[in-house]
């Protein structure tokens, strides 16, 4: 059955709207809320910050950070963060994570700025490295050319097996989320409509080719406002997304998040059956 979330800007000029948009999102039965994450953005909130607060006010429905910006948040730091708002949300947090962008920006607060082939090298070890402290050891040791751990005595553990997904549109990064993580999240503005499903061909190769089910990695897609009821039909019907995020009206936020839950999210659902 097809999952419907929302896609919430973390605004700091009106935060309390902000926080309105995810507890409506929960309050209509929603199944996920997703945040952008662009710390050198001023008008934005931190993403950690306003997930955590997000646990605080809302009760059922699953959080994820769309995509964390990896090349800003340490890789342990970040594996540490997911699993606590997982233990304070209840097991409701899932993780999107990127390999960069605006990498200006990245390094203009100090994080890298790394080339294209050497941001993939280090999201794939940083893949290994926050899989490896939700693991259960006692104590973790990684050595990677990006990153690295020694003796680390990790925790807390995720009360649930949380999930991976990888914001992903180059073959070598497909390749990747075939091989090693748990859903692709792209968004429809990036993506030409006839090349989704050599996309998914890609990636189901991948898994296969690494001994994995192509169907246990979830397919999930970021949808602009505006977009039109028949084309949400077709991304769940026809084009094997199970997860959609749709961006609210940016004039009514909080009432497009209920018409969503109250018109679409029972066509959306009926078309995945």
């Amino acid at each position: 059955m097809a999952e419907v979330g929302v896609f919430v800007t973390p605004l700091a000029g009106d935060a309390r709207r902000t926080i309105e948009q995810a507890v409506a999102a929960d309050e209509a039965g929603l199944d996920l809320v997703a945040i952008q994450d662009h710390p050198y953005q001023r008008r934005f909130l931190d993403t950690f910050t306003l997930l955590a607060h997000v646990a605080a006010r809302t009760e059922r429905i699953k959080l994820a950070p769309d995509v964390a910006n990896l090349p800003l948040r340490p890789p342990a730091m970040l594996a540490k963060a997911a699993a606590s708002i997982d233990v304070l949300s209840g097991g409701r947090f899932e993780l999107g994570l990127g390999a960069g962008a605006f990498w200006e920006n990245i390094a203009a607060m100090g994080g890298p700025a790394r080339e294209p082939g050497e941001a993939v090298d280090a999201l794939e070890e940083a893949i290994e490295l926050i899989r490896l402290w939700w693991s259960g050891e006692e104590q973790i040791s990684y050595d990677g050319e990006h990153y690295g751990l020694r003796d680390v005595k990790p925790g807390p553990p995720p009360p649930h097996s949380i999930g991976i997904w990888l914001g992903a549109y180059r073959p070598r990064m497909l390749r990747l989320t075939g091989r090693l993580a748990d859903g692709w999240l792209p968004s429809l503005g990036n993506l030409d409509e006839e090349t989704i499903a050599g996309r998914h061909r890609a990636i189901d190769e991948a898994a296969e080719n690494a001994g994995r089910a192509a169907d246990d990695i979830r397919r999930l897609i970021n949808v602009p406002a505006g977009t039109e009821a028949d084309r949400l039909v077709r991304l769940v019907a026809e084009e094997r997304f199970e997860t959609l995020i749709l961006a609210p009206d940016g004039d009514d936020p909080v009432g497009s998040i209920r018409r969503i839950g109250g018109e679409l999210v029972p066509r959306l659902r009926d078309a995945s059956q």
